[in-house]
């Protein structure tokens, strides 16, 4: 397989499957963490190494190293295996996500913004999601006609804190996930919902039109659940690891266990609540987005943009929320083709770089 962002947990979960049903790594990429891309490259022994910096590239230990976008592209063209999966977090994981289906390549996809930012121009029917929410909704689906689908989120970092205190909230504090670890733009993502915001909209171009929504399960145990018309609810339950949604991408036909079973004895209990407005602003353009998705281009713009300004230290947490909803307000404007996409990201992050 080729493995676009070996480093970071998905990554890391997709090696640990790949290792497990004797899948040959040929391409490993990854961004700053060459010391793990070392210990990787000794255990999988890749034909071939993709890095961001080409500064970095002398402390790789492997014969065939490149550096930047162009060679990441150029490798799924070039490299002997058919899947591809797309573990690259942001807008950059886009254009590989576009070559991998313009070489016939199947794809397992986890970057979000492929289909927040770009959705229209992808055919989905080539995409196997190896989010635990899409995998859940997946796993759930029967041949019935559904009423809602349901994903759920853990709150994030600020689920228990006081509302008040949101607009002191650091950087650091964002890290503090209650059931997670992750990379840090994610883990914002988490705080302030545009993840799940995020999933819904991956699930609308996934599964098409319909009715969506997000409630938050405390223990990150129910990933998935749809309201069927006759009345019946099914829900996904599973552990917490990305290994079972990754494990289906890469190998579809699954009769061995990956997982160990919830014990819904020791769990005891589960805790329900609703996506408040007030503690997570970004929700208010939630059912907009859903109605126009093509929009989802500009808050993905409009986020990547605040949260640089976010770890910069130029602006607050909830700026973050409150930028992605100006932007938001402020472009009404939708692609035409895929050269629109990239044009229109680069007009809303110059409006976001430009506030003060």
């Amino acid at each position: 397989m080729i493995l676009l962002g070996s480093t970071g947990s998905i990554g890391v979960n997709a090696l640990l499957v790949a290792k497990r049903f004797g899948i040959e790594v040929e391409v490993l990429v990854c961004g700053k963490n060459i010391e793990l891309l070392n210990k990787q490259i000794q255990e999988h022994q890749p034909k071939i190494v993709v890095i961001s910096d080409e500064k970095d590239i002398k402390r790789v230990q492997h014969p065939c190293v490149f550096a930047g976008e162009e060679a990441i592209l150029d490798a799924i063209a070039e490299a002997k295996s058919t899947l591809v999966v797309n573990a690259l977090v942001g807008f950059l994981g886009l254009r590989p996500t576009l070559k991998a289906l313009e070489c016939n390549k199947q794809l397992a996809l986890a970057n979000k913004e492929s289909l927040v930012a770009c959705g229209k121009f992808i055919d989905t029917s080539k995409i196997q999601p190896i989010d635990s929410e899409h995998f859940g909704l997946w796993y759930l689906l029967q041949n019935r006609p559904v009423g809602k689908m349901i994903i759920t989120a853990s709150g994030g970092a600020f689920r228990d804190w006081d509302i008040n205190r949101l607009k002191h909230a650091t950087l650091s504090d964002t890290q503090k996930h209650p059931n997670w670890s992750m990379g840090q733009k994610i883990t914002i993502d988490s705080a302030t919902m545009v993840n799940k915001m995020f999933e819904l909209l991956e699930a609308r171009w996934l599964f098409g039109e319909g009715k969506y929504d997000a409630i938050i399960e405390t223990k990150s145990l129910i990933h998935a659940l749809i309201d069927f018309k006759d009345g019946s609810t099914t829900a996904h339950f599973a552990n917490a690891s990305m290994q079972l949604p990754i494990a289906y991408a890469l190998k579809q036909n699954m009769q061995e266990n990956i997982l160990k079973h919830v014990d819904l004895l020791r769990v005891g209990s589960l805790e329900f609540r609703e996506i408040q407005k007030e503690r997570y602003p970004v929700w208010e353009i939630k059912e907009d987005l859903l109605k126009n998705p093509s929009k989802g281009l500009i808050v993905n713009a409009a986020n990547e943009a605040a949260i640089e300004k976010f770890i910069a230290n130029e602006i607050g947490f909830l700026d973050i929320s409150h930028t992605i909803i100006e932007a938001y307000g402020y472009f009404d404007i939708e692609p035409q083709t895929l050269e629109d996409v990239f044009a229109i990201d680069e007009m809303v992050r110059d409006f976001v770089k430009g506030k003060r």
